[in-house]
């Protein structure tokens, strides 16, 4: 067995090196003894897979392995997005594995695995997994591997929660960049189905991702902001090799920040949807979402980094929203996973219901707010664990920071301070992966950032 560590969402690694055959037979029987311990063997396990390269050739040795190890397994029939193998997770009361590496580089593959409750396994779930990991496991009774189609109870589903009637009306251009992800042929498809006209770009599945990431950053949407910046009265969007990450344009061509997404959805579905609950962020999200909470009247339930905390507190609150600020979310009524269709079909449905543009949009957020908010982050890489637990041990005893008072101390996950002029904030916690301290900043300027950055 080498090099199998699972981390914030399942295990990844570079395919041929340590993403292999012989560990993908390992997870998976380590997986199978999870769910035969805690559900029996006659529980259903559901399997889909992204684009990438051998993501569909593993996954296939994964099926055929549980099957011989008795369960029942359903197949995708073709690549799907995590957020709808989540779904079907609940919808079916099964557990599910994706293939996937999420937003990484396109030379590794993953393993997540998502309980029927469908978001994120926690950390309990997983450190069992992992103790499984040299423990085998044994056929039961004889199982079968049978291919499915995941889309439609996903779609009815989202037609529950997505006024289509009030998109269709909505007087703007919309671009959907496929960005060679898991979504094309869902989001595209949906739109299609549901009479709403669109243009789009990058339609195709490529293991490469076109030579870019498949991450929904400014960078590797370059194609689809000069698009968005020739159209007029244009939005673009995007989402992330395997779905459950969005990447949104406005008309002026601008990257608009997941913490901007977060609170324009969250004051629509309060306001147009009549939803009541509270809101839950990570402790690296915007405090702008704070403010406007505090403004509405909605509680704010805050969470180590991670959407696997998110979903978690989801499951426990049923808020409004959940989000991070890493470009998931997902919301009341749909299921505890981040998910980058639902979250591009919100903010045309927001933009509709508001009759405004995404930019007026964004600037009701800073009036509501009382500034503008802005945020960095440094990752700072270290050579040890100690130096980087040294460096957060000096953080959590400092009385200043740039010359500022510290007004509160945060230790949920590692160590963040609250400024005193009340719109700045540092974080510093370690990676969960690799030897990297990562520093968060937000303040209400620029010079204030590049002063704390210093």
């Amino acid at each position: 067995m080498a090099n199998i560590k699972f981390g914030t969402d399942g295990w990844r690694a570079i395919v041929g090196q340590d993403f292999n055959s012989e560990n993908v037979e390992i997870v998976t029987k380590a997986i199978a003894k999870y769910v035969y311990d805690n559900f029996g063997i006659y529980k259903k396990i559901i399997i889909g897979y992204d684009p990438r390269n051998m993501a569909r050739e593993f996954s296939t040795q994964c099926a055929n392995t549980l099957a011989k190890l008795g369960f029942t397994v359903l197949y995708s029939k073709k690549v799907v997005p995590t957020p709808i193998l989540a779904f079907n997770a609940k919808y079916m009361d099964a557990c599910a594995i994706m293939f996937t590496a999420s937003h990484n580089p396109p030379e590794y593959l993953g393993i997540k695995f998502i309980p029927d409750y469908a978001g994120p396994a926690t950390s309990d779930i997983t450190d069992e997994i992992v103790a499984n990991l040299d423990c085998g496991f044994e056929k039961k009774i004889n199982g079968s591997v049978k291919e499915f189609d995941f889309t439609q109870s996903y779609f009815e589903h989202i037609r529950k929660l997505i006024d289509f009637d009030k998109i269709r009306q909505l007087n703007k251009n919309i671009i959907f960049d496929g960005l060679y992800s898991a979504t094309i042929g869902y989001f595209d498809k949906l739109l299609c189905e549901e009479d709403v006209k669109f243009n789009s770009i990058h339609m195709m599945h490529d293991v490469n991702f076109g030579g870019g990431m498949p991450e929904p950053k400014p960078i590797f949407m370059a194609d689809l902001i000069e698009m968005v910046l020739k159209t007029p009265n244009s939005v673009g969007f995007a989402n992330d090799g395997d779905g459950d990450r969005f990447g949104v344009i406005n008309e002026n061509g601008e990257y608009v920040t997941p913490n901007e997404i977060i609170a324009i959805l969250m004051l629509h579905l309060k306001k147009n949807k009549g939803m009541n609950g509270p809101l839950v962020k990570t402790v690296g999200a915007s405090l702008m979402l704070d403010k406007i909470a505090e403004k509405y009247g909605v509680e704010v339930v805050e969470t180590a980094v991670g959407f696997k905390h998110v979903g978690e507190a989801m499951r426990k609150y049923n808020p409004i929203i959940g989000g991070e600020e890493s470009g998931g979310l997902s919301i009341q009524g749909h299921i505890p996973e981040k998910d980058g269709i639902l979250a591009n079909l919100l903010i045309l449905e927001a933009m509709a219901y508001e009759n405004k543009t995404l930019v007026e949009l964004q600037r009701d957020l800073s009036q509501i707010a009382g500034c503008k908010f802005y945020n960095d982050r440094v990752d700072l890489k270290l050579s040890t664990r100690e130096e980087i637990e040294q460096i957060i041990e000096k953080f959590r005893v400092t009385e200043t920071f740039a010359d500022m008072g510290i007004i509160k101390k945060d230790f949920k996950d590692g160590v963040k301070l609250y400024l005193d002029d009340n719109t700045s904030w540092v974080l510093v916690r370690p990676s969960g992966t690799e030897p990297l301290l990562r520093i968060y900043f937000e303040s209400d300027s620029l010079e204030k950032i590049e002063k704390f950055k210093k």
